[in-house]
């Protein structure tokens, strides 16, 4: 065997493996699905993806405008796609034709008028979920409580209710949450201070590169996401790989993670379990609600960003502005 070429060709495989890590994994999965709805665009109008001109990829934007979301949608099924999504897949097309040492035509005047134009025409706000603040998390919580005596949906509950608790105390992405496994968790000793946990995030939209984030929990007094955790381990029996996981009725698990958009419908399961509009609320109001509440109970900035793991302080004061709208209001003394 001629082994002067194993290098060549690991370091062939070395390069093709970092580039396809370049990007993460769900970044890559809307990329694939953007790709793929404009090459079904093409051999509709019976032109190859790869030599579309501003033209076809206006068109496509036209289109994608007037579509509606997938029936798998967690929310807005019936509405069209988000300018936002609708950007994506131009990214998609632009990446595509770099990686072919092609000019993209996405690049083109034309092509950046007309989402111009749609994003003015689009007269509704970009859709903003709402934020579950502790009280709403505690109702649902209880409503775990109620179901885990239910033989039917007992070890289930009480999974969703350690994941609720935990996605709200730590602030985590729907990603984050269904990433963490179980070698990822430490619990500190109750006769320590600081009683609660320790979280490992190995992978986040703040952290691309894996450097890895540690996130500490409090145990609390009222929410007690530690002691929900704990609760879940013991019963389900998990002892390694992913924390929260897919399971069979009887309550069996399956060894499989869940998914980010079961996380969606989990949350608005229960939402409308306590009587609030699933409508206006998704995966994503856990951490939200976790950044309005603090700032509401007047917790500094740097300190809802340590748990957060924001980079910049933008985003967080938003959530801010929006629990203090009322609070020492300018017009307060003479409206």
């Amino acid at each position: 065997m001629n082994t002067r070429n194993r290098p060549d060709a690991e370091r062939v495989f070395s390069v093709r493996d970092a580039l396809r890590t370049s990007l993460s994994a769900n970044t890559r999965r809307a990329y694939r699905n953007g790709w793929r709805r404009f090459a079904a665009y093409c051999d509709e109008a019976g032109k190859k993806p790869m030599d579309a001109t501003p033209a076809d990829v206006a068109g496509f934007i036209v289109r994608m405008a007037s579509q509606p979301r997938s029936p798998k949608a967690t929310t807005g099924r019936r509405e069209p796609l988000s300018v936002a999504t609708i950007r994506v897949y131009l990214a998609a097309i632009k990446r595509k034709y770099r990686e072919r040492n092609r000019p993209s035509p996405v690049d083109d005047l034309r092509v950046v008028a007309v989402l111009r134009g749609l994003g003015r025409r689009r007269d509704r706000r970009e859709r903003q979920v709402k934020a579950l603040r502790e009280d709403e998390i505690g109702r649902i919580l209880a409503c775990c409580d109620e179901q885990a005596t239910n033989d039917g949906r007992g070890l289930i509950a009480v999974r969703d209710s350690a994941l609720v608790a935990i996605g709200f105390a730590a602030a985590l992405r729907r990603s984050e949450l269904c990433a963490l496994l179980f070698d990822d968790v430490e619990f500190l000793s109750a006769s320590r201070k600081a009683a609660g946990m320790f979280l490992h995030i190995r992978r986040s939209k703040t952290d691309q590169f894996g450097r890895g984030q540690r996130v500490a929990v409090p145990e609390g007094r009222l929410l007690r996401p530690a002691a929900r955790l704990r609760r879940w381990l013991a019963l389900s029996g998990i002892e390694w790989g992913p924390l929260f996981q897919t399971m069979r009725r009887g309550g069996h698990v399956q060894g499989r993670p869940l998914h980010p958009t079961d996380v969606a419908r989990l949350v608005k399961r229960y939402v409308a379990a306590i009587g609030l509009d699933p409508a206006h609320y998704s995966g994503h109001s856990l951490r939200a609600g976790f950044v309005t509440s603090a700032a509401a109970h007047g917790a500094r900035l740097d300190k809802i960003m340590e748990v957060t793991r924001h980079t910049s302080p933008g985003m967080v004061m938003r959530y801010i502005r929006h629990a203090d709208a009322f609070e020492d209001h300018a017009g307060a003394a003479f409206l």
